[in-house]
This record gives C-alpha cells, structure tokens and sequence, in this order.
C-alpha cells in the first residue's frame, strides 16, 4: 500500500518537471546579428499541491493521491482511506514517509507528466508503476 502511494507522488513529481532544451550550436559569432541570452533553467519540481491516480498493483483498487501545500499526502480508493504521511523532493525524486506503516522513507523517480498524462515511475526497491497527473484535489482526513 505504501508503494503506491510513493509511486504517486513520485508521478507527481514527474509531471511538474521539465528538461531543458539543448542550446543552439554555435558559429563562433561570425554570423551573429545580435546575442543570444542563454536559456533560462526551469524551476525544479515540487511534488506540492498535486494530485494522482493509480491502480493498486496488489488489490487492483484504483488509488487517488494528492499532496497537499504543506508537503502532506493523503491516497484513498472511493471512500476509502488507504493512507497517509509526508512527501518531500530528494536528489529529483519524491520519497513518501507513511503515518500509518513502519516501513519507512520510501523514493520514486519523477515520471515527468504533465496534468492528463501518464508515465511510469519506479522506487528504490525497483517496484514500477503507472501513474496518471490529474488537477490538484484537496483531501482531508
């Protein structure tokens, strides 16, 4: 149960962040009309304020979780409540601590989606899954 709430955030976390694009190749300035500014570097992700959908691989339950402003993440199916913790961003992935297990931080890489999309993420157990970024639902106990 914990995995997939790790792997939710890690969804989440995916699709807020984005890769820089390459710069031009350069000519040495021998046809340079004016200068080109280098590229802004995009704002790293925060798994904060986001929501995800996905389905438990173990009871086949589709899971909703969303992290709230405060970095608090709440994952239910219906009106289920499957758990619950704290999801921070580490070294580009988001690592879940659950309120309700004993098994400790557990890290899923950034599936890089966007709201509506889907991706794959996986934790540092090497445990997959599929997650879908959907607009932000805020949760309560």
């Amino acid at each position: 149960m914990r995995s997939m709430i790790c792997l939710t955030a890690l969804l989440a976390l995916a699709a807020c962040s984005k890769q820089a694009a390459a710069p031009p190749a350069a000519d040495n300035g021998a046809n340079d009309v004016t200068a080109t500014a280098p590229a802004a570097t995009p704002a790293a992700f925060d798994v904060k304020g986001t929501s995800w959908e996905y389905t438990d691989s173990k009871t086949k339950k589709p899971i909703q979780m969303s992290v709230d402003p405060d970095g608090n993440y709440i994952s239910s199916s219906g009106t289920e409540h499957i758990d619950h913790g704290t999801a921070v961003m580490k070294d580009g992935k988001v690592c879940f601590t659950s309120a309700m297990t004993k098994d400790g931080e557990i890290c899923w890489t950034d599936p890089k989606t966007d709201i509506g999309q889907s991706g794959e993420t996986t934790n540092d157990k090497g445990e997959k899954l599929t997650v879908k970024r959907v607009a932000y639902v805020a949760k309560t106990m």
